[in-house]
This record gives C-alpha cells, structure tokens and sequence, in this order.
C-alpha cells in the first residue's frame, strides 16, 4: 500500500478531485466517482466496489480502519477542507470506479418489487429514494431518462450508502417498459387522475412502482403502458408530496401486503 503526504492546495490530485465532485462529465470520462466518509466507505468496500484511491486527513480521523486500496494519500487539513464535497466527512475521501448495471444484469425473484423514476432531476431525491428502497427490501431501481448521473456526490451522500447495496439501472423509458412487459411484471404509476387508492392495489404479484418527477408527474407513455393507476389520497390544501415520501409511502404498503 502507499501512502504519501499532500500538502499543497495546488497539487494535481487536489484539483482531479475537485473536478471529480463538480462535473459529472469528468467522472464519466474517467469510470470513477467520490465517495466521503467512513459509513459510506465502509458500505461501498462491502458491495464489493473497487476503491482505487483514499485521501485521509489525520487531524481529523487520526487511524485510518484497514482499507483494500493500493494508493493511500494523507492531506492536511486545509486540503482537506478543499477537496470535501460537505463537511462532517470524518475526514476520508474515496476515488472508485464506477460499476455499471444493465436491465439485463438484474437478477430478480419470482415476485419481484422494483421502483421505477422517470426524469429525476434532484440527487437528493433520487439517493433518499434509494435509502427508503434498501429499507424496504425493494429488489432494483431503475432511473429512466434520468436528469442527474447515478453517482452524483449528493446522491451518494443522501442514500447513506444504500446506493451501493440496491440494484440501480439507468435506462430509457421504452427500454424499461419492454423490459416489464416481458417479464409480466405489473406497472402501476403513481398519478392523480383516472387513480385508483393505493392500498386497494395488489403489490402482492411482480410490481414495479412508477414515480415522476413532482412538477410535470408522468408522461404520456407511462400512462398508456400502466396495468393500474394508483394515487395517494392528499387531504390537505397541497396537490402533491416529495417524490421520495411518495415513493416510501407505496414502497411500505408494498411490505405490508407482502407480509
């Protein structure tokens, strides 16, 4: 293992690695993304990702935990503070390589539970949607036309690692739609209109849960390919919820049928 020291806020790795946490782009070219942290280390080395390089900063975590990684870096604290995406990192910082999952990588039960979100565009959402999905048992994600890459810092760093231990597939809408339909797996989308309860819904069968994004919702051909149309009564004086409350709403009622 090696380990040097960096000192310098100038130094070449200091500005690959705040180039790395801005431009999705860049991690796309290079196959890698960041990962900060201890919890979300340790889960992503327990997926079995491959880490490729770790920055630690002593002043903050003064004992690096053993780590499967052949590139260690220690940095000072300015750089530190630097190259942190947030603070409250614990003072360690990942490089690791991107692992890509196709529809056809999916390895489902029977009966599967999956979620399916079309055009997210907030990190955030997306990662506490996984969070709520690891929780829930729920066999895959799959993001379809998706507005933000699948390892955007803040979607890591909103899944609380669940990123890693949740199957999640970025595809097109038709593709994922073919690919349910061939599998007789039941859509249900997630809309106001021409919406029945979503606890009068069996989830009990192969499920996919469809959600859209909270200001245009689904578009017209999730509709049209849907087996149910399922809605979340809202009682109050606003016409929807977060995307990733929605999402966990179905997701448990989902846990409840099945149990």
């Amino acid at each position: 293992m090696q380990e040097n020291v960096i000192t310098s806020l100038t130094n070449g790795r200091v500005k690959r690695l705040v180039t790395l946490q801005a431009k999705s782009a860049e991690r796309l070219r290079e196959g890698v993304f960041i990962v900060e942290g201890l919890r979300e280390l340790e889960r992503c080395s327990a997926a079995g990702l491959e880490i490729a390089e770790v920055y630690y900063c002593p002043a903050i975590l003064p004992q690096l935990p053993a780590v499967q990684c052949d590139a260690v870096f220690e940095v000072t604290q300015p750089v530190y503070e630097k190259i942190a995406y947030r603070g409250g990192t614990e003072g360690v910082i990942a490089v690791v390589k991107t692992r890509h999952m196709s529809l056809a990588d999916l390895d489902l039960p029977e009966h599967p539970l999956l979620v399916v979100l079309e055009s997210v565009e907030k990190p955030g959402n997306l990662g506490a949607v996984l969070r709520s999905a690891d929780a829930a048992g729920v066999d895959a994600v799959i993001v379809c036309d998706p507005l933000t890459d699948l390892w955007n810092p803040n979607l890591v760093r909103s899944s609380t690692g669940a990123v890693f231990s949740v199957p999640c597939v970025a595809c097109s809408s038709e593709e994922c739609i073919a690919f349910l339909k061939e599998r007789g797996i039941a859509i249900l989308t997630a809309q106001l209109q021409d919406s029945e309860l979503y606890y009068d819904t069996d989830m009990r069968r192969a499920t996919a849960i469809v959600m859209g994004t909270e200001a245009t919702g689904l578009t017209d051909v999730w509709r049209r390919a849907a087996d149910a149309h399922i809605r979340i009564p809202m009682l109050g004086t606003v016409d929807s919820l977060n995307v990733s409350v929605s999402a966990a709403i179905l997701m448990y009622e989902a846990v409840k049928q099945r149990q």
